[in-house]
């Protein structure tokens, strides 16, 4: 084994600023989705709904925010924390199930990024349609290949490339809810408030976006995974709040202002970015071209700070022999190759099943927030867990966080929890190999429930889609 692969800290110029940091969590959660939300909250809620769920989801992240706040701070031990939270609290299975599952979101969320370049410029080029057709995912996966290799060479955290990114992005939302703002139709804003007849119930509305705002939140952890590169553990926990307040009121305000634009109904069936095509409607197509500029600047950023995010996760995990060892190998430059080799050959199986979705950007980014959703309830769990010792108004924060994380999985549906679970169990095979190489037994009795009852869903998950009980 070479000195490479043997050493667990980044060299001192790796270290991360709470600035750094802070840029990081902003990159990471502006993403693709901010550029979808006109269209996909249309899909499902009127104003009042939207409020609503923004409100819940506001809350619910920003008590999720504080948890791993406090338990970067309480618990500076561990690293790459999604993962490392549910192994001190829960076991090394279920931890193992973290780790992966939370590796395994990023690749899918990444897959969105390729679907909405694509539909992006199949405005002008009608062969890549909405960033489904063969000559899309062709294109998607030399893209993610090109990638790959300039990420190998030796790009790690690209703080600088990240830092211009960010930025190059934020400006065109802005630049939206301001025009957007400007040119709010009062009576159209009105009509769209309590929704459209399809949109049903107020419950059903709420709970049709939630799936939609876990994916635009997603990053609020992204400190945590990248503790062990941070200059001062506390800047862990200040990075997380920062990034969190600083994009809240972009995400609510971005599918509220489109409300007063269009008619919901005609909101719901743009085509990818939807942001793009309500700009265009109120001021016409140099609108559109400016967000799409904007929005290739974002995913582009978004997708290099969420590869490196998803092979840390692995490198970390095999760092503690949770995974099998091959996957703890690095450059001298500090590339974890072989999980980032893992993290792009999922991206592009995901990209290949997007031919056969009824809608490939809707069905990776639920996909994408599903699997997030376990790792996030047992970071949570853990909260509660050792909140118990501490003050109560943690406490309290970490119960909220457990339920509103709880009411995820409901809001997800049967659909997305089976499968889910088609991705986990088959990734027991990776926890067999790191046992194995430890000479250790394979499952306790309490694992082996946990095997069985992901073995029997994945079943149940893939019976569901022969029989055509659930589609993609």
């Amino acid at each position: 084994m070479s000195q490479a692969d043997t050493k667990t800290e980044a060299p001192p110029a790796a270290k991360l600023s709470l600035p750094t940091l802070t840029t990081m969590v902003v990159g990471s959660m502006v993403g693709a989705g901010v550029f979808s939300l006109p269209r996909r909250f249309a899909q499902e809620t009127g104003v009042a709904g939207a409020l609503i769920a923004w409100a819940v989801a506001g809350t619910g992240m920003l008590m999720l925010a504080f948890v791993f706040q406090t338990l970067a701070v309480r618990r500076p031990d561990l690293d790459a924390g999604v993962y490392a939270y549910a192994k001190a609290g829960f076991g090394e299975y279920l931890g193992f199930f973290s780790a992966f599952g939370y590796w395994a979101s990023a690749c899918v969320g990444n897959v969105t990024y390729w679907v909405l370049i694509m539909s992006t410029i199949g405005a002008i080029a009608p062969a890549l349609g909405d960033g489904d057709t063969v000559l899309a995912v062709v294109l998607s996966s030399v893209g993610l290949w090109l990638f790959f290799a300039l990420i190998s060479r030796g790009v790690k955290e690209a703080a600088a490339i990240n830092r211009i990114v960010t930025v190059a992005k934020v400006v065109p939302i802005i630049v939206f809810v301001i025009l957007a703002l400007f040119y709010l139709k009062p009576s159209v804003f009105a009509d769209n408030f309590a929704g459209a007849d399809y949109a049903g119930s107020l419950f059903n509305q709420v709970k049709g976006t939630m799936l939609a705002t876990v994916f635009v939140f997603l990053g609020v952890e992204g400190a945590s995974v990248y503790s062990r590169h941070a200059r001062r553990r506390e800047d862990v926990g200040r990075a997380t709040i920062l990034g969190f307040v600083s994009v809240f009121a972009i995400f609510a305000s971005v599918t509220i202002v489109s409300y007063g634009i269009m008619p919901m109904a005609e909101i719901a069936e743009l085509r990818q970015p939807s942001m793009a095509e309500v700009l265009e409607h109120a001021v016409g197509t140099w609108g559109k071209v400016f967000v799409s500029v904007g929005l290739i600047v974002s995913v582009l950023g978004a997708y290099l700070a969420w590869t490196l995010m998803a092979a840390e996760v692995l490198y970390v995990a095999a760092k503690d022999d949770d995974m099998p060892r091959f996957l703890k190998r690095a450059t001298a430059a500090d590339v974890p190759v072989p999980a980032l080799v893992m993290s792009t050959v999922l991206s592009q199986i995901v990209l290949v099943v997007t031919l056969f979705s009824d809608d490939a950007f809707n069905f990776a980014l639920d996909l994408t927030s599903a699997l997030t959703l376990i790792p996030f309830l047992l970071a949570a769990a853990f909260a509660v867990k050792i909140g118990r010792a501490g003050p109560r108004g943690r406490l309290v924060i970490a119960v909220v966080a457990t339920v509103y994380t709880a009411f995820l999985i409901y809001a997800a549906g049967l659909k997305f929890v089976l499968v889910s679970f088609i991705i986990y169990a088959p990734a027991t095979v990776l926890f067999v190999m790191a046992r194995r190489e430890q000479g250790r037994r394979l499952f306790s009795a309490r694992e082996l429930l946990i095997l069985a009852v992901s073995v029997a869903g994945a079943v149940l998950g893939v019976v569901a889609l022969a029989v055509g009980w659930i589609s993609l």
